[in-house]
């Protein structure tokens, strides 16, 4: 690992330090609530059937993979994993009730998994903040199982000017909103340049079939606020 993503990784655990504690509170203000919306389309396309292995990759509190779970009645074996020790033990608690899911603390780049293990990998609003992208695909290519798939769940960028003028005024208000539920407005700012810094849909579809995925694809979620991708180990 080099300087910068020594950098990055520090920046990004002292983020999620700060906000583990209200970070579904914020989510709800940040998005009208519409990210659990987003998160049920995931799903949708996803389509997970019962005993299908999952991995939840960037879990933060466990949402995703609650709602997983829930679609299949719990019958899936899900595999959480988050690297930031607060977030970690907050999912961990929050869905202790669901015994079919599993806590790991680890990164994305290194997975405590053999190869060819899972039938799904997710990823939500995660993959932003992974100290290394293409390491990150390369280890979701490994774990999945072939003709597994892998979905993305990631801010984007916007198509129509328009709404993203109003999106872009609207962002500017996301720290203040940080600085009143949290306390502190430094990881809301942080929140809108990784954003901003990000890849957009075509450039992030592009890095995935870099690295092996097949029948790449984007749907775009309130005209590219967010994008789901897909893509399988074929």
């Amino acid at each position: 690992m080099n300087i910068h993503n020594q950098e990055k990784s520090k920046l990004v655990n002292s983020v999620f330090d700060k906000v583990y504690k209200n970070y579904d509170l914020m989510n709800d203000i940040m998005s009208f609530g519409v990210h659990r919306l987003w998160k049920k389309k995931l799903i949708s396309w996803m389509n997970p059937q019962r005993g299908s292995k999952i991995i939840d990759v960037a879990s933060g509190t466990g949402d995703l993979a609650k709602i997983i779970s829930k679609k299949n009645n719990n019958q899936n074996t899900i595999c959480s994993v988050e690297p930031n020790k607060s977030m970690f033990e907050a999912g961990k608690n929050k869905l202790k009730h669901l015994k079919n899911i599993k806590w790991h603390l680890s990164s994305a780049e290194k997975l405590p998994f053999k190869d060819e293990y899972f039938d799904f990998y997710t990823i939500s609003y995660g993959i932003r903040n992974v100290t290394n992208i293409n390491q990150c695909l390369k280890e979701a290519y490994r774990v999945l199982k072939p003709g597994g798939r892998f979905l993305c769940l990631e801010f984007s960028k916007v198509e129509n000017e328009i709404i993203n003028l109003l999106y872009q005024n609207y962002s500017k208000l996301i720290p203040f909103f940080g600085k009143i539920v949290v306390g502190n407005s430094d990881p809301y700012e942080y929140l809108i340049t990784s954003i901003d810094k990000f890849y957009d849909q075509y450039e992030l579809s592009e890095l995935m079939k870099k690295n092996k995925f097949s029948n790449v694809q984007f749907r775009n979620l309130s005209s590219g606020i967010s994008a789901i991708h897909s893509g399988w180990k074929i």
